[in-house]
């Protein structure tokens, strides 16, 4: 198993995740400035959004940095009649931040052709890819363009597929992760292997560097990681709540007021579970047992959650967070990369 610094052409081996939604230029760059790998999310990006991002990037930056994309699962929907009617269903949500009921759009989200054009003219030094296995011709070409491919797992049945495909490095992601499960051999409810468990197993099972993403939030968790096998870890609720993060301070409140069990996985925001906190609109939609399919919840609900992010509504917009969040303690970027570098082993 090669070094994963030395893969990724990276000092430390300490991977930002990428937030779909919540990344900012500013937190991938410090990560990256500081001699990790910086991430960026380009879920719901389209070409010229990723163009001038990987502008602003390079502006901040001259470090490797990586770009996520989700996968197509075959599942998601376009937009149809049912639209109108599952927008409804939200109007009280709508009238809350004060936007109107959205009209059905012409689509939810841009291809993933579409992005890929635009990624690779980006050229970061790492493509990481969710809810799936790339294709044979999308790591040909990334490897063409001597581009690192990262794939996710939650399961080492899902590991085994992506060493098999060709990936460079898997993350091994745990049930304790903030944000979306990204399952894809099964269920996500199936699939909810804690991340200590999951690790040593997908370290036996695959050939490539595997990274430790869910409870990683301080240098107890580092070391553990390490001590497990991981090449690295992939943190991302503790640099959620830094300065740099795209949250606003009701999700960086929140991140530092909820419980470990108080987290919950959840269809209500997107269509697709995912974790975070169990706020008023998470209990409502769940209440009211009306979700639509993915991505049109995820739609439909981006209307009021980004005026409630606009608005520092935390009650109405979607509190990611993994279960290591009562362990945050540092509010910039720096500090989080110091306290992570701490539990790091030795240098050879």
């Amino acid at each position: 198993m090669s070094d994963l610094r030395t893969l990724l052409g990276i000092e430390h081996p300490i991977v930002l995740g990428p937030f779909g939604g919540l990344s900012s230029t500013a937190l991938t760059a410090a990560v990256s400035n500081a001699g990790g790998l910086g991430s960026l999310g380009l879920y719901g990006y389209d070409g010229d959004r990723i163009r001038a991002t990987g502008a602003e990037l390079r502006a901040l930056t001259d470090r490797p940095y990586a770009v996520n994309v989700w996968l197509p699962m075959g599942d998601e929907v376009e937009p149809n009649p049912q639209h109108t009617v599952f927008a409804q269903a939200l109007q009280p949500f709508y009238e809350a931040v004060g936007v109107d009921v959205p009209a059905r759009p012409e689509r939810y989200a841009p291809t993933l052709d579409e992005q890929l054009e635009a990624v690779w003219e980006i050229e970061p030094a790492v493509l990481s890819v969710v809810f799936g296995v790339p294709s044979d011709d999308l790591i040909e070409e990334a490897h063409r363009r001597g581009i690192l491919i990262v794939g996710t797992a939650t399961t080492v049945a899902e590991a085994v597929a992506l060493d098999a495909a060709g990936v460079d490095a898997v993350v091994a992601s745990g049930a304790e992760a903030a944000g979306h499960r990204v399952a894809f051999l099964h269920s996500a409810e199936e699939s909810l292997v804690g991340t200590f468990a999951l690790v040593p197993q997908m370290v036996d099972a695959v050939g490539v560097p595997v990274i430790a993403a869910g409870g990683v939030a301080d240098r107890r968790g580092v070391a553990a990681a390490f001590a497990l096998g991981a090449a690295g870890v992939q943190v991302g609720t503790a640099f959620l709540a830094t300065a740099e993060s795209a949250a606003n301070e009701a999700h960086r409140d929140a991140i530092r007021s909820t419980a470990a069990d108080e987290t919950v996985l959840t269809r209500a925001m997107s269509g697709r579970l995912a974790r975070g906190a169990r706020n008023r609109v998470v209990r409502a939609i769940e209440a009211s047992g009306t979700i639509a399919p993915f991505p049109m919840q995820n739609w439909l609900t981006g209307r009021f959650r980004t005026a409630a992010g606009e608005q520092n509504l935390g009650a109405l917009q979607s509190l990611w967070m993994g279960q290591a969040a009562p362990l945050v303690r540092h509010g910039t970027a720096a500090e989080v990369f110091a306290e992570l570098m701490a539990g790091l082993p030795a240098t050879p």
